[in-house]
């Protein structure tokens, strides 16, 4: 089983003030995260507003990030979407630019039968010699990768990792008994990281280690040596801010965040506009309460 780590950031994707990718700044990010506690780093991935980037500015995305830490933490690129043959084409030229492993998300829009998702997986895993994450987030994509079929695709040599966004524990309690033992499962919801460790899960693949990486770090460190108190301790000190980073369509919240934390990452893209003044104010009371600015 391939080791990504324990804490992978969704990482924003940086915009200069006239819309386009920031790369320099989306060095320093992949930098800054890195050194504040995160394992890996996921590029182009929904937090990274990956719908509305261009291929070309998705390559450039993982060479800079992958130039900047590689070797020093885990990069794993977003390549998948609703077409099969577009994702495999993603996958292939991302191989390229040296990344460490592939985010693939269940196809959206279309809503594939179970069979359907097994044989997307399947034929983008085929495609590369790169270990493969699946991601499961129903609530986005409208469709919800069960148990059994992500039993079938942990037999496949390079899909080894799961990002579990279903928000169902008892799901990802069946998840655990069927894949645990060939499959990483990741948390796909800061707020459930706890809950899914306890199940089985290894880490997270986490918005709020923008901001709180460390934290969320000694959380997780925490409760594998046993200590669960402590480890509840901090869950329960960081629940508002995993409830504020998500007021709002994800990644609106954690980019104005980043921002009032006086690190420069631009504004979204349309179709997504920037938080409202009443979010803006909530957000900030949050995270001064945490020392955050």
């Amino acid at each position: 089983m391939v080791n990504f780590g324990r804490i992978l950031t969704a990482m924003i994707t940086p915009f200069t003030p006239e819309g386009k990718v920031d790369y320099p700044v989306a060095a320093e990010l992949a930098k800054r995260l890195v050194e504040n506690g995160s394992d890996g780093l996921v590029i182009t991935g929904t937090t990274g507003e990956s719908p509305t980037l261009t291929t070309e500015e998705k390559l450039n995305l993982y060479a800079t990030v992958v130039e900047a830490v590689g070797g020093k933490a885990s990069v794993i690129a977003g390549t998948g979407n609703y077409s099969t043959a577009e994702s495999i084409k993603l996958t292939r030229e991302a191989e390229q630019t040296g990344i460490d492993g592939v985010l693939v998300v269940a196809p959206y829009y279309n809503k594939p039968p179970q069979e359907g998702l097994y044989r997307h997986f399947a034929a983008i895993a085929e495609s590369t010699s790169l270990p493969l994450m699946v991601y499961n987030i129903p609530g986005r994509t409208g469709v919800n990768i069960t148990p059994d079929t992500m039993a079938r695709l942990a037999r496949i040599e390079n899909i080894t990792a799961v990002k579990e966004a279903s928000g169902n524990l008892a799901q990802v309690a069946e998840l655990a008994e069927k894949v645990a033992d060939r499959m990483a499962i990741y948390s796909g919801d800061d707020a459930l990281t706890l809950p899914m460790l306890a199940l089985g899960a290894k880490g997270v693949v986490s918005v709020a280690s923008h901001l709180a990486g460390r934290r969320m770090k000694s959380m997780i460190e925490a409760f594998i040596r046993g200590d669960v108190a402590e480890a509840t301790r901090i869950h329960q000190e960081l629940m508002p801010l995993f409830k504020v980073l998500f007021l709002t369509t994800n990644p609106i919240m954690v980019k104005a965040a980043v921002n009032l934390m006086g690190f420069r990452v631009g504004s979204v893209r349309l179709p997504l506009v920037d938080a409202t003044p009443e979010e803006n104010a909530k957000l900030k009371e949050v995270l001064q309460k945490l020392g955050l600015i």
